[in-house]
C-alpha cells in the first residue's frame, strides 16, 4: 500500500505537501506516502474516515494523527477504554488500541479533502483487504458520508450485493444481514463539525456506545497504563 502510485493527482499533491511543509512543521520529515490503517489486528470495531490530513497523517504516517480530528477521535476512544492514551501526536508516541482499528477510505491526502470517484475506486481494494483481515469484525463505524458511501460500495462488491439505497444519517445503523457487520454512521470529527457544535463529544461517545451495543461488542479491558 505505502508504495502505491496509482493516482497521479494524489501522488503529486501528497509529495508537494511533504516538500513545501507548513511553517510549524519545518523540522519534520514528512511521510508523504499512502497512510495505512492502525490499531488492534484482532479488533471487533473498524472505524473508517475519509482520508489522511495533508499535515496530519500525511506528515506523521499514521491515520488521524497530528491533527485536530485525531485529537477528538482518540480522546473519545480513550474514554471508552479502546485506547491507552487520549492523544495521537506521532507514530512513536506509544499509542495502542484494543478492540479497535482505524483507517480511511482513501489512503492519500487529497486536495481540498475531495478525492475523485476514480481515486476512491483505486483505493477500494485496500479497504476491502483491511476489512477481510479483521477476522473478529463485528461493527463498522463510518465517520462522515464519504466514508459511509465508500464502505457500502466496498461491502456490496465484496459480497456481490445489489445496489443499496441506504443513506447516511448521524447515529443511523444499517444491518445488511448474512453475517455482514452492522454499519453505524457518525458525523466526521473535523473541526468544521466539532467547533460548530454539529458534533459534540457527548454525541460521539453516544454513537460509540451504540456501535458497541449493536455490534454486540463487550467493552474491552482497558489498555490504559500498559
Amino acid at each position: 500500500m505505502v508504495s502505491c502510485r496509482r493516482c497521479p493527482r494524489l501522488v503529486e499533491y501528497r509529495e508537494e505537501v511533504a516538500r513545501n511543509k507548513r511553517k510549524e512543521f519545518l523540522d519534520w520529515q514528512y511521510w508523504g506516502r499512502p497512510v495505512p490503517g492502525f490499531g488492534d489486528p484482532d479488533a471487533s470495531l473498524l472505524i473508517v474516515g475519509l482520508a489522511p490530513a495533508a499535515h496530519g497523517g500525511n506528515r506523521t504516517g499514521r491515520v488521524f494523527t497530528g491533527d485536530r480530528s485525531g485529537d477528538f477521535l482518540y480522546k473519545a476512544l480513550y474514554k471508552m477504554g479502546l485506547a491507552n492514551q487520549p492523544t495521537s501526536q506521532n507514530s512513536e508516541d506509544g499509542l495502542k488500541l484494543k478492540g479497535a482499528y482505524v483507517t480511511a477510505a482513501v489512503k492519500c491526502a487529497p486536495p481540498d479533502n475531495k478525492p475523485s470517484v476514480d481515486e476512491t475506486s483505486n483505493c477500494s481494494e485496500y479497504l476491502a483487504s483491511e476489512i477481510e483481515s479483521l477476522r473478529d469484525l463485528k461493527a463498522i463505524l463510518c465517520l462522515g458520508q464519504f466514508a459511509f458511501n465508500a464502505v457500502i460500495r466496498t461491502i456490496r462488491n465484496k459480497y456481490n450485493l445489489p445496489q443499496s439505497s441506504a443513506k447516511f444519517g448521524h447515529g443511523k445503523m444499517l444491518g445488511l444481514g448474512n453475517g455482514i457487520p452492522p454499519i453505524i454512521c457518525s458525523y466526521h470529527p473535523s473541526p468544521r463539525n466539532t467547533q460548530t457544535g454539529k458534533l459534540t463529544e457527548k454525541m460521539f461517545l453516544s454513537v460509540l456506545r451504540k456501535t458497541l451495543r449493536d455490534g454486540k461488542i463487550a467493552l474491552p479491558t482497558s489498555v490504559r497504563g500498559e
